[in-house]
Order: structure tokens, then C-alpha cells, then sequence
């Protein structure tokens, strides 16, 4: 399924949320319903299997999922019957797009050489919150030796490259330019 039907559900499910005054329940229900499907494949692939009728398909979501709100229930419900339960983790992120967008809401992974200390992430949340007109960030660091020193920082598709083999690149991309 293409990731346009994927938003389709995600703005629907959105929009009702906002509606109703749910969107951060649902929001927080997603994420538990995006770690069951990632981490349970087989129940994915059994809710999509051919073998299964919908109608077990159906009880099942129904006896696993009998504590979620029920908005959550009916998405997957009515992903199962049109055979797209295969698109739930592209709704669930553009979803939390959404939300993240409603509510000044930004994620940026940050690429270092070691772990950043508590001061270093928050000195990068108050600069970034700021510079990026957000409410909150939030930040995930990973380690990467391979960036040599100093930073690489990703906020949605947009790359902040502060590192030595960034810069690197950059001035042997010059030289060969310059060369030609």
C-alpha cells in the first residue's frame, strides 16, 4: 500500500481525535501498538494471512487489544478488512507526525563520537527548541567513531553536519572542483 493511504488513515484517525479531545491518548496508544507489531512480526503476518478469516482476525484484535481505545481498535480492525494492515506502521508515524506537528513537537537525533552528557543534550534542546520555533525537542544520540569529532544533528529532513568528516568532505568536494 502506498504511504498516501497510510495518511489518509492517520489525518482520518487525526482529525477525530482532535474532535473528540483524545489525540495524546491515542497518540500514547499508538506507540504501544507500533513496539507490539515490531516486536511480534507473526501477529502482523497472521492478521494479513489469507488463511485466516476476518471474522477470527476480527475476535482476535478484539482479545488482545480489549484495553486500547477504541479508535485504535477500529483502525486496525478496518486496516484487517481491507487488507492493508501491512500500511499500520506508516499510519502510526505519520500519525505521530501530526501530533509532534499539533503541538510544537520536534525529534533530533544527534551523531557524536561518545555519549552527549545531560548538560550537552540540554544545551542542544534550548538551542534547537529555539532556533526551530518548537515547544519541546527531544533527542535521541547515537555514537558514530566514524564522524571523527564534533557533530552531526537530523531534525525531520534537514542535516545540521558540524563534524570534522563532514567538513572534510566539504573541502575535498572544493578541491576537486576547483581542480576541474
Amino acid at each position: 500500500m502506498s504511504i498516501v493511504v497510510a495518511k489518509r488513515y492517520a489525518d482520518a484517525l487525526f482529525q477525530l481525535a482532535n474532535e473528540q479531545k483524545q489525540a495524546e491518548t491515542i497518540q500514547k496508544e499508538l506507540k504501544t501498538v507500533h513496539e507490539v507489531f515490531a516486536s511480534h512480526p507473526k501477529w502482523a503476518t497472521m492478521l494479513n494471512h489469507p488463511g485466516v478469516s476476518k471474522d477470527e482476525k476480527v475476535n482476535m484484535i478484539d482479545k488482545v487489544l480489549q484495553k486500547t481505545n477504541q479508535h485504535v481498535v477500529n483502525l486496525i480492525k478496518l486496516l484487517v478488512e481491507r487488507n492493508r494492515i501491512d500500511s499500520i506502521q506508516d499510519t502510526i508515524a505519520h500519525y505521530h507526525y501530526l501530533y509532534n506537528e499539533a503541538n510544537g513537537i520536534a525529534h533530533a537525533t544527534v551523531y557524536s563520537v561518545r555519549s552527549l552528557t545531560d548538560e550537552e543534550s540540554k544545551q542542544l534542546e534550548l538551542s534547537f527548541k529555539k532556533q526551530l520555533n518548537k515547544k519541546s525537542l527531544t533527542i535521541e544520540n547515537v555514537v558514530d567513531p566514524s564522524i571523527i569529532g564534533g557533530m552531526k544533528i537530523k531534525v525531520g529532513n534537514t542535516i545540521y553536519d558540524g563534524s570534522i568528516s563532514g567538513k572534510l568532505n566539504r573541502l575535498k568536494n572544493n578541491l576537486v572542483s576547483v581542480s576541474k
